[in-house]
């Protein structure tokens, strides 16, 4: 029987090329402002956790009766026990129109908090040309409505985040459940004859992005994955008072366990991060601690202020279906940051890119204090034809970072580096 060990590890991966002045290094803020939960955020030792091998096997599928929408398919798929006793997942499923023998690549959709498997957002990708199944990963169907979807008879655990719930079995916890089903959702699609299974990436939005991060550095069968707002490094976030609150050795428990961070040094697909300035869930210091632990090729896309929510926010990024699209349908990828840095108050970025950049933003921030609330302005950077970008830091600047854009709206990010003051 194969299963996922998770090797704990503090510290940072990446690619970056420094510049002459040196990168920003490492940032590690402090975690202890309420209780003393520990200072290293997991586990030395390896945990053992999700068994790979049953659950890369396809799961039974039944009918989901009394769901319809147009061009998909309900299904429910069976899931881990729960508290001793059978479960069954819902699921929306589509595939594109094919040709004969045709093959086309998949997705994976994982929902946040108040959601549920969205038919419309199966649509889009279906739209796009690729095979798509969003699941609901705490036990309901999508009747009722948002944040208040009705339970089924052989749902697994509620969700979110788990936090009162640590003191179960772990096979019984929310995350292990979601994650699981995650992963199932993966193995499914990837059984379809008309899916190439080499073909396949993941998206998740808000605690979506979250369990994004876990299958990461779960599945490595997944392409590519794209975790839009969620993270790791949760003592960092706004539900770092969740996991304090419950004490310092379950809180150290739901860490080991459960924090993205203890697996996304796993994860070795290419990934792309899609967040904003002011993320009222996922600030931008975890969001750096989680994308720097990572060993594939890595791109971010950190908008001014980007709004939190399913539906456009979360879903229609145009960057998400670009990044796809050049991984495994051939298409145009997003631009390649090959360097960044500083030398004093000058700030510069190289990339290469298969289309024009057409504009570039200096993004500073002045303030202290919570990520969330800080004000951040957009000012211009120079961009030169041999693939250079140039600023200069403004006065009292605090944080800064440089987001480029090419001719299709799609903005990629450098890393933020807190200035020493």
């Amino acid at each position: 029987m194969a299963v996922v060990v998770a090797w704990v590890a503090m510290g940072c991966g990446g690619n970056i090329v420094w510049g002459a002045g040196g990168g920003p290094a490492p940032q590690f803020s402090s975690i202890l402002p309420l209780l003393q939960v520990a200072a290293i955020p997991f586990a030395q030792a390896p945990v053992q956790m999700w068994d790979l091998d049953r659950l890369s096997r396809p799961p039974q599928v039944y009918r989901a009766e009394g769901f319809r929408e147009s061009g998909l398919r309900a299904i429910f798929y069976e899931g881990p026990p729960f508290q001793g006793r059978p479960t069954r997942v819902f699921a929306w499923v589509g595939l594109p129109k094919l040709g004969p023998g045709e093959r086309v690549p998949g997705m994976v959709l994982v929902h946040g908090g108040g959601g549920t498997a969205f038919a419309e957002w199966v649509r889009l990708w279906v739209s796009r040309g690729y095979a798509a199944i969003a699941m609901d990963t705490c036990g309901c169907v999508p009747k009722g409505s948002y944040g208040a979807w009705e339970r089924h008879a052989m749902g697994g655990p509620p969700g979110w985040g788990g936090f009162d719930q640590i003191d179960w079995p772990r096979e019984d916890q929310w995350t292990y459940h979601a994650v699981a089903n995650v992963i199932l959702a993966n193995s499914l699609l990837r059984s379809l004859p008309q899916v190439d299974p080499a073909r396949i990436g993941l998206t998740g939005i808000s605690w979506g992005g979250y369990l994004a991060c876990i299958a990461a550095g779960v599945d490595s069968r997944l392409r590519f994955v794209v975790p839009v707002y969620g993270c790791g490094f949760t003592l960092d976030t706004a539900f770092g008072d969740a996991v304090r609150s419950l004490g310092p050795e379950r809180a150290q428990r739901w860490m080991d366990w459960w924090d993205p961070g203890a697996y996304l040094p796993r994860a070795s697909m290419a990934m792309l991060w899609v967040n904003g300035t002011n993320d009222f869930a996922y600030t931008l210091n975890a969001y750096q601690k989680s994308y720097r632990l990572t060993k594939g090729l890595r791109t971010l896309s950190i908008r001014l202020r980007m709004p939190h929510g399913h539906g456009g926010p979360g879903e229609n990024p145009e960057e998400i279906r670009v990044f796809a699209d050049s991984l495994v349908r051939g298409g145009a990828p997003l631009p390649r940051l090959t360097g960044w840095g500083r030398e004093g108050t000058k700030v510069w970025a190289t990339y290469q890119s298969e289309v024009p950049v057409v504009k570039a933003d200096l993004m500073v921030t002045k303030d202290f204090g919570r990520w969330q609330e800080r004000d951040w302005e957009a000012l211009p950077a120079a961009v030169s034809a041999d693939g250079h970008v140039t600023a200069t830091l403004p006065e009292h600047t605090v944080v800064w970072y440089l987001n480029l854009e090419d001719n299709r709206g799609c903005l990629v990010s450098t890393e933020h580096e807190e200035l020493p003051q």
